[in-house]
Parts: structure tokens; sequence; C-alpha cells
């Protein structure tokens, strides 16, 4: 008999907060973290903003030496605060009981991006002998999980998912697995990334990707408006964790929300462009439905991948009718947070599953906004502008990526 995993701790980085309590009132109250990008020069760019973290310093926010900071790429850092956040919020202590029941599953779409611009100038400018020792160990996509289990002690299931825009919920589904088969009590999980750097913002623009809307940055992610002209590129980290219910009973843990239903799938259409008839992403969204026990009326709600594309968007919202039939417009509701934080590529299903716990928690489902003037191909309700109290007993959270990969998960009010 599979076990029941629960939500117990969260934590996030944006460039809207790094506190998950401020991140969450300025999600509910419609605020837009979308700026000009500071890092770097964006002189040369067709895109100048995207939604970078600013003012980032990992020691004000957990008990590390600035020169082990210096040792870790800024994904690692931005998944290690917000990993912190999580563990404090459970109220979990790892010295306690056993650390092979313990473990971490972070994901990342592209891992340390920042760390190989650097080390690829300093191998062109000083030659290979000037090359970082730490290049290797910093630029690795497990290098976050390989971090976390060291600064926690961690010894059970270590792992990292990198499956593009879906590597958080396929990492925070795989930990769920972990939990559910008996394998750990305690997994740390969710994503992080860091690719807005020149050669990660260069590159989306390169591939028309981007929303150009450079006249209104904070106005630029727009989805399923008709308006939409691409994402914005952001960056930050969405770590949860989640624990075998009756360890967390057990130890008088805060239960968030249960998760209980996990579907993933494959477009195989396109490396890059959503199967239109949203297909693919049907089946996850069937899937962790079968998974859930659940029939397609009691979802409530659903956190869309929704990236303010003009193709995915559409392609989401078919799928959507597909699973949910009549409901679809008939009592679902269903919005899009990167309206407000743009895309963090491989931390957004991370990010997104902590606005899913608190969205149960408070029952309320949080806004699309920017979207002023809905596009006819997406005619579902998406919670424009304002949040909206409502009764949210499960809630649904999506995330699709290059590559075709599909990631559906499933949070449920514990009854």
């Amino acid at each position: 008999m599979r076990k029941r995993v629960v939500v117990t701790g969260t934590g996030v980085v944006t460039s809207l907060a790094t506190e998950v309590s401020v991140f969450w009132d300025s999600i509910c109250a419609s605020k837009s973290g979308i700026g000009l990008i500071e890092r770097f020069d964006t002189s040369e760019f067709k895109v100048n903003f995207g939604g970078e973290v600013k003012g980032f310093d990992p020691t004000e926010h957990m008990s590390i030496p600035a020169k082990e900071v210096r040792r870790l790429d800024r994904f690692v850092q931005f998944g290690m605060v917000a990993a912190a956040q999580a563990v404090m919020q459970s109220g979990m202590d790892f010295t306690q009981g056993d650390p092979r029941r313990y473990g971490v599953l972070v994901g990342s779409g592209v891992g340390g991006l920042q760390e190989i611009e650097t080390q690829h100038n300093t191998l062109y400018d000083r030659g290979p002998t000037r090359l970082s020792p730490f290049m290797i160990p910093k630029m690795m996509v497990n290098a976050c999980s390989g971090n976390l289990s060291v600064y926690f002690g961690l010894k059970g299931p270590n792992s990292a998912v990198a499956t593009a825009c879906a590597s958080a919920n396929n990492a925070i589904g795989d930990a769920f697995r972990l939990i559910q088969y008996g394998t750990a009590d305690v997994m740390i999980t969710g994503g992080a990334e860091a690719a807005v750097t020149a050669m990660g913002l260069g590159g989306f623009a390169r591939m028309n990707a981007l929303s150009t809307r450079i006249d209104n940055p904070q106005g630029a992610s727009r989805p399923f408006d008709l308006g939409r002209d691409g994402f914005v590129l952001s960056e930050g980290a969405g770590v949860v964790v989640l624990e075998e219910y009756e360890f967390a009973k057990k130890r008088g843990a805060n239960i968030l929300a249960e998760l209980v239903g996990y579907g993933m799938s494959a477009d195989a259409s396109h490396m890059t462009a959503p199967d239109p008839e949203g297909l693919g992403n049907s089946y996850a969204m069937s899937m962790a439905l079968e998974d859930a026990g659940l029939n397609p009326e009691q979802i409530d709600y659903i956190n869309a991948h929704g990236t303010s594309t003009p193709l995915g968007d559409i392609a989401e919202t078919n799928g959507v009718k597909k699973v949910f039939g009549d409901h679809a417009k008939n009592g679902l509701i269903m919005s899009s947070t990167k309206s407000q934080l743009g895309h963090l590529l491989g931390a957004s299903g991370g990010v997104e599953f902590v606005v899913s716990a608190l969205a149960i928690r408070d029952q309320v489902a949080p806004p699309t906004i920017n979207l002023d003037d809905p596009d006819p191909k997406c005619d579902l309700d998406y919670v424009p502008h304002e949040a909206r109290q409502t009764k949210l007993d499960c809630v649904m959270s999506n995330s699709f990526g290059f590559g075709g990969h599909n990631a559906s998960l499933v949070l449920k009010k514990l009854s």
C-alpha cells in the first residue's frame, strides 16, 4: 500500500520576494517582480528586462561562510536559501532520526550557466591553467542536491532532474514516489535556476521566445492575453519539504497540504513548440488525476504553466478542455503566476507548487495579471487581475518544457 505524502515546509527565492510570507502577500496583491536587468550590460540585447533577483546575498538568509558561497553557482545559492526556508518552516530537525531516511531531489533546466560563461571567458582570455578548480562542481545540474545533502547531513536518496521547464515538477513527483514507496520519510525537493545571464538572455532572444515589450516590462508577461508576444526570463528557486504523513503527524508538524497525484508525458512532436492540440499535456494531467484517484470535476483550481507564449497558452487551454470537459468552463478556475514572476525555467514548477500549497492553505486563487484582452482561443476563467477567495479542496499544478516534457501534480486539502 502506498504511503501518504504531505507538504510541511515551503521556501522561495524570486524577483518578487525572497521570503515566503512576503512573496505570498505580493502574489495575492497582484504585484509584479519584473524589471530592468542590472547584473550585466544589456545595451546590445533586444530584450533588457526580466525577473532578476536583485541584491541577493545568501549569507543573509542562512549560516554559510562567504568563502563557501563563492564555491557555489548562483542557482545553487538560490536553491540552498529556499531549502533553508522550507526546512525552518517545517520544523524538521535532521540531526534526529536516521539520516538515511532523509533525501534531496532538486531539478534545474540548465544548472550553472553563469559559471560556464565565466570560465569560458577565462579559458579564452587567460588560458586553461587559469580555469577554476571549482568549475565542474559549480556547473553540475546536481550541484544543488549534492550541496544540500552535505549542508544538512542527509544520506538518503539524492538525485537531480533536468527536463527543461518541467524539471521542478518532475523532481517533486519523483520525490513523492520515493516517499510513497517507503524509500524515504522526508525529501527536500523543488527547482533552482539562474539563467538571467548574457548567454541565457541572448540565447532565448535569438529563438524569438522572449517578449520584446521593452516599453512596459511589468506588463510584458501576459498569459492568455491576445497581445502576448513571448515569455519573460526569470531566475530563483522554489523548494518544499515533503514528508510521509504518519512521520509528520507523529512529530507534530504543521501540514499545509497533501500531495496525491503525479503524471508525466511527452509531446513527441517538436523540441521547442508544444503539441498544438494539447494531447501531450492532457496525458500528464489525466495521469495525475488517475494517480490521485480523483474525477476531473473535483479539481477546483489549476496553476497553469501559462508562459505567455502565442502557441503555449493555446496548447495548454486545449489540453485542459480535453481532460476536464464541461467542467473546464463550468466551475474550474485557472491562473498563471508567471504573469507576476516571469518564467523561472526549471525552477518555475517549484515556485508554483509553493503557490498551490499556499492557495489551499488560505483558500485563495492567485490572479493572472495583465490579462486585459483575452485571446478568443483562450476562453476559460483565468482569474484576471485580482486574487479570488474561493473554495479550494483540490489543486493541480502544470509544468511543460522544451523537449516535449509534461509534468502535472495534484495537491489536496488534508482531510
